[in-house]
């Protein structure tokens, strides 16, 4: 189980998951199980599939030692797995690890083979009308804690305005918080975001495998927009770093993406080579967006501005009052104050 599925299951607020096989393979240490532990939820594996078959759904459980009822009857025994036991699991599945980099090697030398003219030279990536040049590029994907980076990164949006690039689901997520995202990028095999999404967007691009003519491009031109098409086999928040990468910004900033070789494996999925290469390409550029909290305090704001000045009063008039011109001064200022009082004594009595 990778993380994506497990973190899906604790925001559906599951208490308990059975499983029919070991829920850590032992092939490399997946991180979803670390997921369940944490947020509390009592993992049993290895009960096998008769086990499984035999809980129906729907059916009312109870659980205890890795032993599973149904109505005080018992119909499937496995292996309790608690937090510490997750983490001895996945420090025996590290030694899997050199399998599966030799594997995510040969296939990223395969897919550069293929794509290197994209990958190595930019060739084929679409010019954009948005302009990303000596700007800040804001790449949003819609995958597990992108909700939490992008709350840590709204300052530096705020402040810095940079280009928002919005991959697929992601696009409505973004409009939903109050940012409008200046580049859409979509994959031809994907859900469209709304109309209304792609039609404040500057620029539509659409992922497409090579050679192909998906319906979905025909389906945004009906809108009376005119996308631009990248030919590629990586994924679409791949395309989407390649493609700003292209334009030439300061910085990319990566919200919602897998920036660790466990992320990438744990990812189960045939373009991990393809973000290891983009990664590799757009590395001098790209940041994490954990990481922005860390590195940029924000803009100087008019209350700091505020604050120096009143320290320079204060500074200024501690300064004057030990010079006698200044005891003058205080002298003249406290016999004011004091006839103010009087007046207003008499004024409300």
């Amino acid at each position: 189980m990778d993380r994506a599925s497990a973190q899906a299951l604790v925001d559906a607020g599951v208490v308990a998951v059975v499983d029919a096989v070991a829920i850590i393979s032992g092939r490399y240490p997946n991180l979803g199980p670390r997921t369940l532990a944490d947020a509390g939820v009592l993992i049993v594996d290895s009960v096998g599939a008769a086990g499984l078959a035999a809980i129906s759904d729907g059916a009312t459980l109870r659980i205890h030692d890795g032993t599973v009822y149904v109505a005080d009857e018992e119909v499937a025994t496995g292996r309790a797995l608690d937090s510490a036991g997750v983490v001895a699991e996945m420090e025996r599945a590290q030694s899997g690890l050199a399998t599966q980099l030799a594997g995510l090697t040969h296939n990223s030398t395969e897919l550069l083979r293929r794509e290197q003219d994209l990958l190595l030279h930019g060739l084929g990536v679409p010019r954009l009308a948005t302009r990303v040049a000596r700007r800040p590029a804001l790449v949003v994907v819609r995958d597990y804690d992108y909700d939490t980076e992008l709350a840590a990164v709204r300052p530096f949006v705020r402040e810095q305005h940079p280009v928002v690039v919005a991959v697929g689901a992601a696009a409505e997520a973004l409009r939903a918080v109050g940012v409008r995202p200046d580049v859409v990028v979509v994959d031809a095999e994907d859900d469209l975001p709304s109309a209304a999404t792609l039609r404040a967007a500057r620029d539509v691009v659409v992922r497409i495998d090579p050679g192909s003519a998906p319906p979905i491009v025909e389906q945004i031109e009906r809108l009376g927009i005119r996308p631009a098409l990248v030919e590629t086999a990586v994924a679409p928040e791949d395309a989407a770093l390649v493609l700003v990468d292209a334009a030439g910004p300061t910085v990319i900033v990566a919200v919602g993406m897998r920036v660790t070789v466990a992320e990438l494996l744990d990812s189960q999925r045939p373009g991990a080579a393809g973000a290891f290469l983009t990664r590799l390409k757009v590395g001098p550029r790209l940041v994490d967006a954990a990481a922005v909290p860390h590195l940029y305090s924000g803009r100087v704001r008019p209350w700091h501005l505020m604050l120096v000045m009143l320290a320079g009063l204060v500074a200024l008039a501690a300064a004057v009052s030990v010079t006698p011109v200044g005891q003058e001064w205080a002298d003249s200022l406290t016999a004011a104050l004091s006839d103010l009082y009087d007046q207003a004594v008499e004024l409300f009595s």
